[in-house]
C-alpha cells in the first residue's frame, strides 16, 4: 500500500506526494479530490484504484429490488440481503475483475449479495484450503454453499481435494457443497486431468446411496450424475445407466417453482445437441 498522509478529519487520507508523482498526468484534478477510505488499496499500475468492501456495500444497497429479494429469500438466501440482481453484480465484477483480498472482505460482511459478488471476483488460484474451508463454514444459504463456494474451489488449486473431503461431511450444507464442487471440476477440467476411476466409484456411490441422503445432498448428487454424463464422454453411458436405475429423485424445493431435472432426459438432450464432452470455460455465472 502506498504511503498515505492524514487529512483533517478522522479516517480520511490522501495520496502522498510520491503517489501523486506516480499519477502525474492522469486526471490529477479528479484524483486530488478523491478521498481514500479505511484500508483502500492501490492495485498494480499507476492508475488503478480498488474500492473497499464497505464502499461496495454502499453501492450495492440502492441497487437492491424488494421483489427480487423476496424471490431470493424463497430460494434460501438469508438476511442481510439487499436483493441485487446478478446482472448488476456482473457489472461490478467486470470493473473489479479479480481481487483476492477484496473477495475475502466482501464474504466476511455476511451480506448475501456481497458474498455472491465475492465468488465472482475471487482470485481463485490464490485461495487457500483454509480460506475455502472458512467460506464453506460461513456459507448460510444454498446458493452460497452450492454455487459460490464450489465455483471458487473448482477453479482453484484445491477443488478436487476439498470436494472429496466435503462429501463425507455430516452437515448437509457441506456435503452438498462437496458434490457441487466435484460437478464443477468435471465441467471445466480436461478428461486427461480427471481421476476417471474415482469418478466411477463416486457414480456407484450415488446410485447406491442417493435416496438415503438429506434433501440438498440428493439434489447435488443428481447434478453430479448429470455433469458426469454431459462433460465426460467416456462416462456418459455409465451415467445414463445409473440415472435409469436411480429413477425419479424427490427433493423439497420449498416455496419455489424450481424442479429437479431428470438426469436421463438432461443428458439425452445434450446428446441430441451434439455437445457431450464440451467443457465450460468457467463455472461462474
Amino acid at each position: 500500500m502506498p504511503d498515505l498522509l492524514p487529512l483533517r478529519g478522522k479516517g480520511r487520507e490522501r495520496p502522498s506526494s510520491a503517489l501523486s508523482a506516480q499519477l502525474r498526468g492522469f486526471s490529477i484534478a479528479a484524483i486530488s479530490d478523491y478521498t481514500l477510505k479505511d484500508h483502500a488499496r492501490i492495485l498494480p499500475g499507476p492508475y488503478s484504484y480498488t474500492m473497499t468492501a464497505a464502499e461496495i456495500l454502499k453501492e450495492l444497497k440502492p441497487l437492491g429490488s424488494e421483489s427480487y429479494k423476496k424471490t431470493m429469500l424463497r430460494h434460501g438466501a438469508q438476511e442481510p440481503c439487499f436483493g441485487v440482481k446478478i446482472e448488476e453484480l456482473q457489472k461490478i465484477r467486470k470493473r473489479i475483475k479479480q481481487d483476492y483480498q477484496l473477495a475475502i472482505d466482501l464474504f466476511d460482511t455476511g451480506v448475501y449479495d456481497a458474498m455472491y459478488l465475492a465468488g465472482l471476483v475471487a482470485d481463485d488460484l490464490r485461495m487457500t484450503k483454509k480460506d475455502l474451508t472458512r467460506w464453506i463454514n460461513q456459507a448460510h444459504s444454498p446458493t452460497i454453499a452450492e454455487y459460490t463456494v464450489p465455483w471458487v474451489a473448482a477453479e482453484g488449486k484445491h477443488g478436487w481435494e476439498l470436494g472429496l473431503e466435503w462429501i463425507d461431511s455430516k452437515q448437509e450444507r457441506i456435503a452438498a457443497a462437496g458434490w457441487a464442487t466435484i460437478c464443477n471440476v468435471v465441467s471445466i477440467k480436461d478428461d486427461a486431468d480427471l481421476d476417471l476411476s474415482e469418478l466411477k466409484r463416486l457414480l456407484a456411490r450415488v446410485q447406491k446411496t442417493i435416496n438415503e441422503q438429506p434433501n440438498r445432498v440428493r439434489y447435488a448428487m443428481n447434478a453430479f450424475v448429470i455433469s458426469l454424463g454431459c462433460y465426460v464422454k467416456s462416462l456418459t453411458e455409465a451415467a445414463l445407466k445409473a440415472a435409469a436405475k436411480i429413477g425419479t429423485i424427490e427433493v423439497d424445493m420449498g416455496d419455489t417453482a424450481c424442479k429437479v431435472p431428470s438426469a436421463v432426459e438432461y443428458i439425452q438432450k445434450v446428446q441430441k445437441r451434439g455437445t457431450i464432452g464440451k467443457k465450460r470455460t468457467t463455472c461462474k455465472c
